[in-house]
Parts: structure tokens; C-alpha cells; sequence
């Protein structure tokens, strides 16, 4: 009982404490929005990766600079959670994808379905778009394309992507999504990096490659990141209401869990790539903002002064703050200022005149179901079942 007890509390916090409302600028000067995310991407990430190539990387070259927070509802974030408050600026319980959601007895109840960036600059008349390492049901990208209980759900999610209001979804292969599903949904289906210069203008397509986009390894079936940034920044470009595109690099996070130091630095390299395309468009185009940040820090990356070389130490997700750099923007954040998680989405919305962030819609068939399904639990339990 108490753990029901529990569930009840925590639905009514939820209703009771997430903020209704948007908040919009009078007269927003920026177009366009680039969000770039480096999945699981500390500060001493970029460190490790420098101290490696001997390079200097694009995303330290922008003018402002500063931390993020990641926590979560639950406290240490997953990237379910930690892409919610991204997309969204609203906190949620980690597995939650761009929503909050209870789960009870096994089953998970989706409570809320929070509004995201794509969503509201679809509103606003703004092409929209996703790339990422990773495939489509990944937890990032599906926080700015779906709304599931659980980031598990890749089947619920797929179906979501399919019926969403984006113009370009460019990923890994999810091993759900086919040629026919897509097209029949009214894409134009892509599984090689070829097939996008034919792209015509104005043209809605969704990519499933079978290689690596996090990092050019010869792979006549892969693409890198850094080409399809540019490329799907060009596909974007021309709307008179501008575009929003959300670039993940997922790797960087998923080679950290493994402690693969080599795979990481690549990674990273190469999302750094895709950085400086996104400054380069940005620095002549005069009204775009580019963000990048990540969603939480993997692998605990510290400097053994002993040993004189970086290493992990742990291979999840740690508490750190993560780096978070702007482009084309003075507004968010000063050098050197540490922002919520939240406050991210939050700004976006305000400097592109985006309305509905922070916003959410209440599921109440679900709830219903919800009540329901703890009512018969309650029962059986009082019947000793």
C-alpha cells in the first residue's frame, strides 16, 4: 500500500508542479536553430580528444561558453530524461521520452505528452529536421519526434516518427522502419548517402543507413556526420519562417559506457566537424543560432596527474555539468554561467518566438486507465490476491 500510496503522491506532484504556459519574444531576430547534442559529452571529453589529435576543436572557437546541469526527476539523468529537458525545457522521471509517465504493476502510463522544440517551430511554420548517429528509436532523437512511456518502446516510437510533422529524419538503421512503411507514410526513403543530392527541394525524407555516421570509416554504406549536417542544413535552408534541425552525436556516449577511448575521440572529432559546418552556414546567414551541449557526462573522465594522462572511471553516467556552447546568440548565458537543464529549451523558444515551451497536454484517457488499473490493484490486494 505504501508503494501505491507513493505512485498517487507522485501523479498529483506532477500535475501540481510542472509550469503551464510559453514563453515567446515580441520580435525574434533569429531564423534558424541548430541544436547540436554530444551525446554523454563532458568538459574533460573534449580534453582527452584534444590532448589525442593535437587539434583544436570548432566548438571551442564560439564566442560564448559556459556549463549546463543535467538532473532529472529521479536525480542522475538517463538520455530518455536528459533529451526531454532539451527538447521540451520540463523535467522527467529517466526512460521518460518526451513525456511523464508513471508506471504501475508492470505497465507504464503516459500521463502527459510534453510539447517539443520540432513540434512548436512546426507550429511557427519552420521546416524541421533530426540527425543522429544512432538509430531513429533512440532515446534523443525520439524526445524531439515522439512521446512513449518508456524509451524502450521502439515500435510505439516508430510508428509516432512516421505520422510526425518533420522534414527530414536522418539515422541509423532501427530494423523497424522499411522502405514501404515510410513511403506509404509519404516519405521519400534513403539508404544511401548518394541518394540525398537527389533530393529535390522542399522534399520530406527519412534516411535508415546500415554503415557508421559517427565517424567516416571507408564504409560506402555509411555517413558521417559532418556531411549529413551540411547537407540536411542546406535541405532546410530557404523557408521563409526558417528551420530548426537537432544534430546528435550519439557515440561519444555510447564508446564512453564501453571505456573505448579511441572510438570516442573519433566520434567526437567528428561531431566536431558537424559543429563547424553548422558555425560555418550560421556565420553566413546572420540569423541562426547554434547551440551544442549534451545531455549528461558517461565515463567519468579525469586527468591522472601521476600517471600524466586521462582515463575513465566509470563506465555509466556521472553528475557532472556539461559543456554548453553559443553561436549566433548573447542572450542565454554569459562566459562562464552555469544554467539548468530547462533553461536550454526554454530560451530557444523565447529567441525564435516559438510558443508552447514549456507546454504539455493531459492524457486523460490514460489517466483514466491509470486509475482503473490502480483501483484493481488496490482491490486484489485488499482480497489478498
Amino acid at each position: 500500500m505504501k508503494k501505491l500510496t507513493s505512485v498517487i503522491l507522485v501523479l498529483l506532484m506532477v500535475l501540481s508542479l510542472v509550469p503551464f504556459g510559453a514563453s515567446a519574444a515580441d520580435s525574434p531576430e533569429i531564423r534558424n536553430v541548430i541544436f547540436m547534442i554530444g551525446d554523454g559529452m563532458g568538459t574533460n571529453h573534449l580534453e582527452w580528444a584534444k590532448a589525442e589529435t593535437g587539434e583544436k576543436l570548432a566548438m571551442d572557437e564560439m564566442p560564448v561558453k559556459g556549463f549546463r546541469v543535467t538532473d532529472s526527476l529521479t536525480g542522475l539523468t538517463d538520455s530518455a530524461a536528459g533529451g526531454t529537458a532539451l527538447a521540451c525545457g520540463l523535467l522527467a522521471f529517466n526512460s521518460n521520452v518526451g513525456t511523464m509517465s508513471v508506471s504501475l504493476d508492470g505497465h507504464a502510463f503516459v500521463v502527459l505528452n510534453y510539447v517539443n522544440l520540432c513540434e512548436a517551430s512546426q507550429k511557427a511554420g519552420k521546416k524541421t529536421g533530426v540527425v543522429t548517429s544512432d538509430s531513429n528509436t533512440g532515446a534523443t532523437p525520439a524526445t524531439f519526434s515522439a512521446h512513449a512511456a518508456r524509451r524502450s518502446y521502439a515500435d510505439i516510437i516508430s510508428a509516432q516518427q512516421l505520422e510526425c510533422g518533420l522534414d527530414l529524419l536522418w539515422t541509423r538503421a532501427d530494423g523497424i522502419i522499411t522502405e514501404s512503411t515510410a513511403t506509404k507514410a509519404g516519405w521519400t526513403y534513403i539508404d544511401k548517402l548518394s541518394e540525398i543530392y537527389d533530393l529535390p527541394a522542399n522534399s520530406k525524407s527519412l534516411a535508415q543507413f546500415s554503415g557508421k555516421i559517427e565517424y567516416d570509416d571507408g564504409d560506402e554504406n555509411g555517413a558521417p556526420l559532418s556531411v549529413l549536417t551540411s547537407l540536411a542544413i542546406s535541405q532546410l535552408d530557404g523557408s521563409d519562417n526558417g528551420f530548426f534541425l537537432m544534430v546528435e552525436g550519439a557515440h561519444i556516449d555510447k564508446y564512453s559506457h564501453a571505456n573505448e577511448k579511441d572510438d570516442m575521440v573519433k566520434s567526437l572529432i567528428e561531431f566536431d566537424k558537424a559543429v563547424e559546418e553548422a558555425v560555418k552556414f550560421a556565420k553566413m546567414d546572420e540569423n541562426t543560432m547554434v547551440i551544442v551541449t549534451a545531455d549528461h557526462e558517461t565515463g567519468g573522465i579525469v586527468y591522472d596527474s601521476g600517471a600524466k594522462e586521462w582515463k575513465f572511471t566509470v563506465g555509466d553516467h556521472t553528475a557532472a555539468d556539461v559543456p554548453l556552447r553559443v553561436y549566433g546568440d548573447e542572450g542565454m548565458l554569459k562566459d562562464g554561467e552555469t544554467l539548468k537543464n530547462v533553461a536550454v529549451a526554454r530560451y530557444v523558444a523565447k529567441a525564435t518566438g516559438l510558443s508552447g515551451i514549456p507546454s504539455f497536454s493531459l492524457n486523460i484517457f490514460v489517466v483514466i486507465d491509470f486509475f482503473k488499473a490502480l483501483g484493481d490493484l488496490i482491490s486484489a490486494k485488499l482480497k489478498g490476491e
